[in-house]
């Protein structure tokens, strides 16, 4: 008969504790450091050539009020920056919000919550702290009543698709699909600050700021959620 006690001298081992993730704290403390090194040569002024050469260069150099290619090239344009509107990504975060509610996931809703109305604020922020002005070689330019620094569209398509998109990618089992998910995240991210540029509604520093910084915030945010989804573990 196997006796079922354990040796004194031999105590059962201990599972070693999660470490941290530190991970998303170092990649939101150098994206952030990358945006405070844009807004500073901003500031001086070391950026007007590089912003306004790259921005002439996707215009017709005859009429820069229109941007180069087809038209419908610009058509297109205009549909994909509507990604990165507040009324499209409203409607995403209302959406993903009442799922979440409707399926108790309270953390995911906190996570979402905080993310994208903190986001707005700090962005609002940022360019009343900044109050740079928009190109003004650009005839179409429909928005006239925010900032140019940073790019609003930028920043909060940042925030809300990686923060989603994260989301969505842990819920998938498979390394591949996870992949897919976030990978797509990233790439409308991406297209929504380049159709900013050149449609002219934006320096094109602009976009990267908002970029970097739309990415720190939602890193950080998913970091302070991950540390409290620790903390509440039993």
């Amino acid at each position: 008969m196997t006796s079922t006690l354990r040796d004194p001298a031999y105590p059962p081992r201990r599972e070693p504790a999660e470490p941290p993730r530190v991970a998303p704290l170092v990649a939101a403390s150098a994206l952030f450091a990358l945006f405070a090194g844009i807004s500073a040569a901003i500031y001086s002024g070391s950026l007007v050539d590089f912003d306004r050469g790259l921005l002439l260069a996707l215009r017709d150099p005859l009429n820069p009020a229109d941007a180069l290619g087809p038209r419908w090239l610009a058509i297109g344009a205009r549909d994909v920056t509507a990604l990165g509107s507040t009324v499209v990504l409203s409607l995403a975060t209302v959406v993903a919000l009442a799922y979440f509610a409707l399926e108790r996931r309270w953390g995911n809703f906190a996570l979402v919550f905080v993310a994208i109305v903190g986001g707005t604020l700090v962005n609002n922020s940022l360019k009343a702290l900044v109050q740079r002005a928009r190109p003004d070689f650009v005839a179409e330019i429909v928005e006239t009543s925010t900032y140019s620094f940073p790019s609003g569209h930028a920043f909060m398509s940042a925030v809300t698709f990686l923060v989603l998109g994260a989301l969505m990618a842990r819920a998938r089992p498979d390394a591949l699909g996870r992949a897919f998910v976030f990978a797509v995240a990233v790439a409308l991210m991406f297209l929504v600050g380049v159709s900013r540029v050149y449609l002219g509604m934006h320096w094109p520093s602009d976009v990267l700021a908002g970029w970097c910084a739309g990415a720190s915030w939602a890193l950080l945010c998913w970091a302070a959620a991950d540390r409290f989804e620790k903390r509440a573990r039993p």
